[in-house]
């Protein structure tokens, strides 16, 4: 007697109930029965922990070859699909869609395929133009009033309804609010994997496969990352770490309307909207940030480094040692773990440059660092370096501006 499960199984002639599979499962997946393991479909994630756990007796077999969901090729098929956020402050497509159409084009001209948008929402069809124009040979569009605001449970629904229908093989998202919680609850239904916060995704050229790096253990190394066995291969990229694509009018794209199946009942209750605000901080949109370091030494250095932002007419920037000592307040912060940037100068005053402050601003086109050791990590990444005390060069620029 077996148990199918999706590209696994159990062989009840061999189980004896011992309940090893059970301990090793992390996703509580496996109950015991009448004295026999039995797997969850919906919670089975197809790790092959049961599978190593049961070694001795053999009674657990994992086929990845099998199932619905598991998407096993020897090499990847299939197309790139982004999926397009809208920005309800200016109904347009949010800005990170169309950095990541840029790089879906990227990866589909290496792979010989198609680079697709998907956007859900009422009337969302009329911004296909738009994510044409970007990058999108195709733009898959799922239309209801249903999904005028965003429910992961629902979102969820279509978008593994379409990943099923038309197989791509790269999934990409942004590592927004709602990305962050789509995509992972998306990457479960699908039974697939899901690295998040890319900073660079590129295409093997032996496998086929999307390489996927990001920082790891608190971004002190970057990892490269495969999806080998699992489709389609998913990742989220945060906002400003990519070039957005310049629009061309004269792509021509198609668009595809699809068929949306009954939504399950919304998972989230809205309670209100509010914009921001016009004094509110937007490191994403200043196209100068100055941004204070430890090595600003405290309250009156990171007011040394306000003056200077305030004199370029920049935003003011800090690095994550600064939040956690509380000179400023977390909307300041750039880096990983706050704001990804890409202005047209940044300059660092007094930080080192760990890996996880570079990966958030990196991208600037113009890098000015004021650090007094020479040997600073900063300085690898800076257009411009100037190696002494910030006390001591931030005056003199002060100076030298008042002076113009």
């Amino acid at each position: 007697m077996v148990q199918p499960a999706e590209g696994i199984e159990v062989l009840a002639e061999r189980c004896v109930g011992c309940g090893l599979c059970l301990k090793a499962c992390p996703f509580g997946a496996i109950t015991i029965a009448d004295r026999k393991a039995v797997i969850d479909l919906d919670a089975c994630t197809l790790c092959g922990s049961c599978v190593s756990a049961c070694e001795r007796f053999g009674a657990i077999v994992l086929h990845e070859d099998e199932g619905e969901d598991t998407g096993a090729r020897t090499r990847p098929t299939g197309d790139v699909w982004v999926f397009c956020e809208i920005d309800p402050s200016t109904d347009s497509p949010a800005l990170v869609s169309l950095e990541l159409l840029g790089v879906a084009g990227q990866l589909a001209n290496s792979l010989g395929v198609r680079a697709a948008a998907v956007v859900l929402g009422p009337g969302v069809s009329r911004h296909a133009d738009r994510l044409i124009q970007h990058g999108a040979d195709d733009v898959y569009v799922a239309e209801s009033d249903e999904l005028s605001r965003f429910d992961d449970r629902q979102y969820t629904h279509v978008l593994a309804d379409l990943i099923r229908a038309h197989d791509p093989q790269i999934f990409l998202g942004g590592a927004t609010a709602t990305g962050r919680a789509l995509l992972p609850r998306l990457a479960v239904k699908l039974h697939t994997g899901l690295t998040a916060d890319c900073t660079a995704l590129q295409i093997d050229g032996d496998s086929g496969l999307l390489l996927q790096t990001r920082p790891a253990f608190g971004g002190n190394i970057l990892a490269t990352i495969t999806c080998e066995s699992h489709r389609p291969q998913m990742a989220t990229v945060r906002p400003a770490v990519l070039p957005a694509p310049v629009a061309d009018a004269t792509r021509r794209g198609r668009v595809v309307p699809c068929e949306i199946n009954a939504l399950p009942p919304a998972s989230l209750e809205w309670l209100t909207y509010s914009e921001r605000g016009e004094g509110d901080l937007d490191l994403r949109e200043a196209e100068i940030i100055v941004s204070a370091g430890y090595g600003a030494g405290g309250a009156d250095g990171v007011a040394l480094v306000a003056q200077l932002a305030q004199a370029l007419g920049g935003a003011l920037g800090a690095s994550r040692a600064v939040v956690d000592s509380g000179w400023l307040p977390y909307p300041h912060q750039v880096g990983q773990t706050g704001t990804t940037v890409q202005p047209k100068l940044y300059v660092a005053c007094g930080i080192s440059g760990a890996i996880q402050h570079i990966v958030g601003m990196q991208s600037s086109e113009t890098i000015v660092a004021i650090n007094r050791d020479p040997e600073a990590p900063i300085f690898a990444y800076a257009d411009y370096a100037l190696v002494g005390e910030l006390t001591d060069v931030v005056p003199a620029i002060l100076r030298e501006l008042e002076a113009r």
